[in-house]
């Protein structure tokens, strides 16, 4: 079965006109999969304690917020009630001359050594294209404007070396934090969409597990494949979700509406895709 999904009520919400994240979705954050596992392109995945979601507060965020800054304030309360990592610092501004030049995501004590921890967190939505190459270079965002190789490349080269730089020393010293301590690691987290009808595509060495759906063209979406089902368009804030029956579903003929529009202004949404009452789907349906 390619990328379906039982019905999982635990990691299911309606998203409404509020502020509050409740523990379903913090428990989608946790148990999204690593892009890749221990050390890989010579950065270190973040292994994460084990955590229970129900011992979590649920906190509230203002609205507004992109994903990824709602994705840096879940992992935050990730790390309450934890006995490893003790939270220093979070979004740790840089400035030259009055002008931000970069931002160290975290910065935590790992009280199994004693050192300091730089991490950076990532949390992304990745469609494979196996045209371009080797798996670092397939990796692509659902419009094309993101790839997994230039946010490689901005890590390695931008963000870690931010806390090596003049300003960056600086600010440390003013938490009293010295270079030589600290480690670097990264927290990249993502959900992978593999073209259609090719689910069992190589990635190595990047992690399977991260496999959620798959991607399609319009012209594909219009085939009998996908008449008959119901469907969902998900907020940007419910991609990190798993399908779940507790959603307005659309015939086919209002969902192709609603995409014909979307897709005429250059964006490629996520869609649920319902095929039974406890078989679900999730793919992109993209405008390139």
């Amino acid at each position: 079965m390619h990328g379906c999904f039982k019905e999982t009520l635990t990691v299911c919400v309606i998203f409404v006109s509020m502020v509050t994240l409740t523990s379903k979705f913090l428990e989608a954050f946790i148990t999204t999969a690593p892009l890749w596992i221990e050390r890989q392109f010579e950065i270190k995945q973040f292994v994460f304690p084990e955590i229970d979601p129900k011992a979590v507060l649920e906190i509230n965020i203002p609205e507004k917020l992109r994903l990824g800054h709602k994705m840096e304030h879940l992992f935050k309360n990730c790390l309450k009630g934890q006995v490893y990592y003790e939270l220093l610092a979070h979004n740790i501004p840089i400035k030259r001359d009055n002008r931000t030049i970069g931002e160290m995501d975290f910065l935590l004590r790992d009280n199994r050594d004693n050192q300091i921890l730089h991490l950076e967190l990532t949390y992304k939505f990745y469609l494979i294209d196996p045209t371009l190459g080797e798996p670092v270079y397939q990796l692509i965002g659902p419009n094309r404007n993101d790839t997994f190789f230039s946010k490689l490349e901005k890590l390695k080269n931008t963000q870690f070396k931010i806390p090596f730089t003049a300003e960056g020393k600086e600010q440390l010293s003013k938490l009293d934090i010295g270079t030589e301590n600290i480690k670097q690691e990264a927290c990249f987290k993502a959900q992978l969409f593999t073209p259609y009808k090719r689910s069992k595509i190589s990635i190595n060495p990047l992690n399977t597990n991260c496999f959620a759906g798959f991607w399609i063209s319009l012209d594909t979406f219009t085939s009998s494949d996908f008449l008959g089902y119901e469907y969902y368009l998900p907020s940007k804030d419910e991609w990190i979700l798993m399908p779940c029956n507790t959603v307005s579903w659309m015939s086919y003929n209002e969902v192709l509406i609603e995409l014909n529009t979307l897709l005429s202004n250059k964006r490629s949404p996520l869609v649920w895709m319902k095929k039974t009452v406890s078989v679900f789907e999730k793919l992109f349906v993209v405008w390139w």
